[in-house]
């Protein structure tokens, strides 16, 4: 599975932003998760299960928004009301195996990322 991030960028505090993720290959689960630094710990924030089944960490729920493209084999993640916590590189993942675990934390694939900047 090849992912391609787009759409990152800088904005102010409360703006939006939408990130995608171009997807190449079959998966079973598409996510997101987000690394302040190159080497910290990621969080997972948001993953969409083939049967549409979505997931959200509690920091992102009610501002962002995940959803897919099937035609256009495109994965989305809105974002409203950024903060300057949300702060991050952003990277997508895919999963090609079943699992209870959101595949953005636990994930055979991931992207390159693209770095989104909020400021206050």
């Amino acid at each position: 599975v090849r992912l391609t991030e787009s759409g990152g960028g800088s904005v102010q505090a409360g703006g939006s932003l939408r990130l995608s993720c171009r997807v190449s290959g079959s998966s079973s689960c598409l996510g997101w998760f987000r690394s302040e630094k190159k080497y910290g710990k990621p969080e997972g924030v948001a993953s969409i299960e083939a049967d549409g089944t979505t997931n959200y960490a509690d920091s992102v729920k009610g501002r962002f928004t995940i959803s897919q493209d099937h035609a256009k084999n495109i994965l989305y993640l809105e974002m409203n009301n950024l903060q300057p916590e949300d702060t991050s590189m952003y990277v997508c993942t895919a999963r090609t195996y079943d699992s209870d675990v959101p595949c953005s934390t636990r994930y055979n694939f991931l992207g390159q990322g693209t770095q989104v900047t909020v400021s206050s």
